[in-house]
């Protein structure tokens, strides 16, 4: 008996991807549990085998389910991760030509927000853990490598403390895009100092279970990354008027 039909005025295979979906969803299956054949949900979905396997595909490049070959393969149920959504969110706002500035007012909205919850809602075990990423910084803070993966641990660690799952998905897909590490930032002694010193008061005030002091003193930490973006930016555009006035004589010959 089919369990269903996909309507003759939809892509057939995206359909299907949807009835799995939620066959997945509906059923809690959990990763690592067989979906099935393919010839079991040929039978049970009334599609030809070319629309089955790219609606699988699909399924497969959103990280929904995972196929392997083999006996003991198959349609196997996965989970799909952040880094798969981070990158759809890369690709979707590079082809909007969505500027880095707009991303980080996303970020200057949403990480705000998330440390006054993480300010409520964190434990001891996170405000250790914030503790160690801040140690860490102190004691490698002249390795640049050092001070973009504690910046990241840090700030991943408030939105885990946070104990907003919506809220820390938001973040975890725009924060590496927000964070300026491609920009080539040039982080003198004092930034350094600067950034140290702010993860300090940010858990200070978590600690204290002071939300707003929180929320103030990351919007005041943004803000510096902001003006040292800007500050790239502007460069940048010095440097490309320079080299468009040093051409032009040549082009004017």
């Amino acid at each position: 008996m089919n369990e269903t039909r996909p309507s003759q005025f939809t892509n057939k295979s995206q359909q299907v991807a949807r009835l799995l979906l939620d066959r997945i969803v509906q059923q809690n299956l959990h990763p690592g549990s067989s979906f099935g054949t393919e010839a079991e949900l040929l039978e049970q979905y009334d599609v030809s085998r070319p629309t089955l396997r790219e609606c699988l595909r699909i399924l497969e490049s959103q990280g929904v389910i995972s196929l392997r070959p083999g006996p003991k393969g198959g349609i196997l149920v996965a989970k799909p991760s952040i880094d798969i959504l981070a990158h759809t969110l890369s690709v979707f706002l590079r082809l909007h030509n969505v500027p880095l500035f707009e991303i980080l007012r996303a970020r200057m909205t949403i990480e705000p927000a998330l440390v006054a919850e993480a300010a409520l809602n964190g434990t001891e075990d996170d405000f250790n853990e914030m503790q160690a990423s801040i140690d860490r910084l102190e004691a490698g803070k002249n390795d640049i490598q050092v001070l973009f993966r504690e910046n990241r641990e840090f700030h991943s660690i408030i939105a885990r403390a946070a104990h907003n799952p919506v809220l820390e998905v938001y973040w975890l897909t725009i924060h590496t895009l927000a964070s300026g590490e491609n920009e080539n930032i040039k982080f003198s002694d004092k930034n350094l100092t600067h950034i140290i010193q702010a993860h300090q008061a940010i858990l200070d005030a978590c600690r204290n279970r002071d939300a707003n002091a929180a929320q103030g003193l990351m919007n005041y930490h943004l803000g510096e990354l902001d003006m040292l973006l800007k500050a790239r930016a502007k460069d940048r555009a010095k440097s490309g008027a320079e080299r468009i006035a040093f051409r032009s004589p040549a082009r004017a010959r």
